[in-house]
């Protein structure tokens, strides 16, 4: 299957059409119906659950809703977004595993019956405030060839993970599978390989103790298109089949997915505008640029160089580009978004030009502070439905 490709021409036209004020992000939601339904033809056994956390807006959560999408929320907010969306809790699964006990009671009276942890003092919340619910349990691995790992905050062993599962079941929740998260942003399609070798263990270690799970929790991982070496969903899906047939064989199960930047991310342009052009002495080869958005302000990815988001101008500048360091505008020192390495933008760039982040409709607007410095966070606008 061809990916459909982020056309900027489609955003410019909206932007340049509405002119809103920036920073701003817009959402293109042809893109989102678009990486939906490439990951549901790739993975068509697989139960799709967006992770609201992504991108929450409300938009989003309706055009999903509408493609049956399931939904994985970290907190009751985004909770009640999907239940105000018209999604039922049976479609929902509460994904965090650190959850005030009072918000796992709001769940379970919301009508949610799928949570996850990772801990014993989880489960004791769980089994106070959600009685019979089915739980999954998160393990650790690896999150090696991923530009933002998540291996170390959440997730336990194996041994612990099994121990947990056979524990559920004797406070009266239901064990029914087992997650891992193979990194955000994960460019190796075999990633998964550990994950479900180290969950076929648990699997066959509490069918030992009379206990059958059938659910795997795949997580999310599945990439957006910053570069375009990125592989496809298909070379995912292939890699990911292997890797459970080699892990489980024919048994059979249900599969769980959570992608939030797969299907969110090359949706989105933030546009931010030039506000000054600066060198730090007069023989300085190297510019810099200032922006009226940066980490603080929705680019928080952008920490280290995780995440490089290709960059257009608006209006289209002709001519040589030279390397600039990329700056916001708060007074943090640490509000640099692109320095090492600097970033390539046109030589003729001016104060009062636009800047386009290509393919950020992943945790960008979700990330920014609310008024730090003062300057408020980015709007969001979707268009295409």
């Amino acid at each position: 299957m061809l990916a459909k490709e982020l056309d900027p021409r489609r955003h410019a036209a909206f932007f340049h059409e509405r002119q809103p004020r920036t920073p701003c992000l817009v959402i293109d939601l042809e893109m989102v119906e678009a990486r939906y339904r490439e990951l549901r033809a790739a993975m068509p056994a697989a139960g799709i659950h967006y992770a609201v956390k992504a991108c929450p807006e409300p938009e989003v959560i309706d055009t999903l809703a509408a493609l049956g999408s399931s939904f994985d929320v970290a907190s009751v907010p985004e909770l009640d977004l999907c239940l105000a969306r018209g999604v039922t809790p049976e479609r929902i699964s509460y994904g965090n595993t650190a959850k005030k006990e009072e918000d796992i009671a709001l769940a379970y009276q919301r009508g949610v019956r799928l949570f996850a942890l990772d801990s014993l003092c989880e489960l004791h919340k769980l089994s106070r405030a959600a009685p019979g619910a089915a739980v999954f349990c998160r393990i650790l691995v690896s999150n090696e060839g991923a530009q933002w790992p998540m291996s170390r905050k959440h997730g336990c062993s194996p041994d612990m993970a099994a121990d947990l599962l056979t524990e559920a079941r004797a406070l009266g929740l239901q064990p029914c599978g087992v997650s891992f998260h193979p990194g955000s942003q994960q460019l190796d399609p075999t990633a998964w390989q550990a994950g479900c070798d180290r969950a076929a263990s648990i699997f066959s270690r509490l069918r030992s103790r009379g206990i059958r799970l059938s659910l795997l929790n795949l997580g999310g991982g599945f990439p957006a298109r910053y570069d375009p070496a990125v592989p496809g969903i298909d070379e995912y899906a292939k890699a990911i089949d292997a890797a459970a047939r080699e892990a489980f064989g024919p048994q059979a199960m249900d599969f769980m997915v959570e992608p939030g930047r797969g299907i969110a991310g090359d949706a989105g342009v933030m546009w931010s505008q030039v506000i000054l052009k600066d060198r730090k002495d007069h023989d300085d080869l190297l510019r810099w640029v200032f922006v009226d958005t940066g980490r603080f302000g929705g680019l928080a990815e952008t920490e280290g160089g995780a995440i490089r988001y290709p960059i257009i101008a608006a209006p289209e500048r002709g001519g040589p580009t030279s390397p600039v360091i990329l700056a916001g505008p708060t007074c943090d020192g640490v509000d640099i978004i692109y320095d090492d390495p600097p970033v390539c933008l046109p030589s003729s760039l001016q104060v009062g030009d636009y800047l386009g982040f290509l393919s950020a409709g992943a945790y960008t607007a979700p990330y920014a502070a609310h008024c730090f410095n003062g300057f408020a966070p980015p709007q969001t606008y979707c268009f295409g439905s």
